[in-house]
């Protein structure tokens, strides 16, 4: 899987098509991510306490990587990632642009 926590991803597919977002968590096994504001269900969580209101929240639910573009933070623009060896280093880099991620 070629993405990684904290990677700025835009929307291909999907409800949220065209919106971007921060990875907030990576699934590889079943090649799925968690975008942070993306994919948002509601979920009624019961009162804890007797007499406290119980309340609707948001959660960021799980979307398949392949919904998914990196965005390159030099050219800017959602792109594919290859891999590259240096110095026995590997690394990732822009198919669009060539420039390190």
């Amino acid at each position: 899987m070629k993405f990684k926590k904290n990677d700025i991803v835009k929307m291909i597919r999907g409800k949220d098509k065209g919106r971007t977002g921060r990875i907030v968590r990576v699934f590889p096994k079943i090649n799925k991510i968690v975008v942070e504001n993306l994919n948002l269900v509601k979920k009624r969580v019961k009162s804890r306490k007797a007499g406290q209101p119980s309340e609707t929240i948001s959660l960021a639910r799980k979307v398949d990587a392949s919904q998914a573009m990196i965005i390159c933070p030099s050219c800017h623009q959602p792109a594919r990632i290859g891999y590259k060896l240096q110095n026995n280093t590997k690394y990732r880099y822009c198919k669009k642009c060539g420039s390190r991620i």
